[in-house]
């Protein structure tokens, strides 16, 4: 199993933590986000993975340098500009072509069984898989009665991006976490290099299938501010 990090953010809504190291560098537990999404990528037979950089990279590639881990692990270096997630993966495609593999947002803490989520995955006959969860958000996607991706809604504007027309569909929030097949880059524009995931995903479900991962029973963070920063500290002290 292959599998791409997230890493290359900005980090602004973790200010002033970040204004002198990158997100992915940010301490739980005693340990960096860096350190966490790699451990639990390894424990669920991840061998492979690739980590794309922008902001502060040297300070990642340093950290990679001192930190061994026994899984090949690969730079994409968006120094130059930041691709957002879909570019970003685009750019990291000769990593990742030859089977299924994982998408990981570094900025996510979670227990889920990733190695259950890809066997799911691989055995379906969908070219993604996106883990989601019944959670407030600004933002949600959309899925019909057979737990297939139709749109995209934003909370608090009202603003709706539609695949297909379906009566009624299941608002769910997205996790960060996706199994995705090498043919979802066949959806990727080839006239653009910053793009979002979210965007490929809505145009390749007019036609293919993008189903939902539900996984409420797991532990999730999203270490994407300092309230839920320390929430996540204190939860990792009482284990």
């Amino acid at each position: 199993m292959k599998a791409m990090l997230f890493a290359a953010g900005l980090g602004t809504r973790l200010q002033p933590l970040t204004l002198s190291r990158p997100k992915a560098l940010v301490e739980v537990g005693g340990k960096t986000l860096l350190e966490h999404a790699l451990r639990h990528l390894q424990r669920n037979g991840c061998e492979a993975v690739i980590i794309n950089v922008h902001y502060l990279a040297s300070q990642i590639i340093e950290w990679l340098d001192k930190n061994p881990f026994e899984m090949e692990i690969a730079i994409s270096d968006e120094t130059d500009l930041l691709l957002d997630t879909g570019g970003g993966l685009q750019k990291a495609a000769w990593f990742l072509k030859d089977a299924p593999f994982l998408i990981y947002n570094t900025d996510i803490l979670t227990n889920m069984n990733l190695a259950e989520f890809y066997r799911r995955h691989c055995d379906s006959a969908a070219l993604a898989s996106l883990a989601v969860r019944r959670r407030p958000s600004s933002r949600y996607l959309l899925f019909d009665e057979k737990g297939l991706l139709c749109g995209w809604q934003h909370a608090k504007t009202g603003e709706t991006r539609l695949s297909r027309a379906v009566a009624n569909p299941q608002a769910l929030a997205f996790s960060g976490i996706h199994a995705v097949n090498p043919a979802i880059f066949n959806f990727m524009p080839a006239d653009r290099q910053v793009f979002s995931m979210i965007d490929v995903y809505l145009h390749a479900a007019e036609t293919q299938s993008i189903q939902a991962y539900p996984h409420d029973a797991d532990t999730w963070f999203d270490i994407g501010t300092p309230a839920a920063l320390e929430q996540a500290r204190m939860l990792l002290s009482e284990q």
